[in-house]
């Protein structure tokens, strides 16, 4: 995973800027987050529970890839000067274990009074299907 941090102020963000980056939801990933979250339903933990019910696998939690919009704009958009206060989810698919999504931000709005911008976020899986659909509003602090 890359480290490095974007530091954009909020004039050197505009509309349209876009960042995106790639992950694979682990086995190991779904076992952390049920430990962390609580969440123990038999979806996201027993493969064979989760293929009777009609998925391919192990469905993942949809906090857990809600989580990677906290990466998407605490590392690369705005980075390190983020204050993510809201974050509005749609789960509209599901993903499942050891499949490769796409985190998308796009600056969809910014304001000069407040500082804020608003971001639309998404996940999408290879076959270019949205997993997860939202919006987010993130104060750019001053350095």
């Amino acid at each position: 995973m890359d480290k490095e941090i974007s530091q954009y102020g909020f004039n050197d963000i505009h509309v349209g800027l876009e960042k995106i980056f790639q992950v694979t939801v682990t086995e190991s990933m779904l076992d952390n987050f049920a430990k962390l979250s609580g969440d123990f339903n038999p979806l996201h933990t027993d493969n064979e529970y989760a293929v009777s019910s009609g998925f391919h696998g192990r469905v993942c939690h949809g906090m857990l890839l809600g989580s990677f919009f906290s990466r998407l704009i605490g590392m690369y958009l705005p980075g390190k000067h983020a204050l993510h206060f809201s974050q509005s989810l749609k789960f509209v698919n599901p993903c499942i274990i050891n499949e490769k999504v796409t985190v998308k931000g796009e600056v969809l709005d910014k304001s000069a009074a407040s500082k804020i911008i608003t971001i639309k976020t998404t996940i999408t899986n290879a076959s270019k299907k949205i997993i997860v659909d939202g919006t987010a509003y993130v104060k750019v602090r001053d350095n």
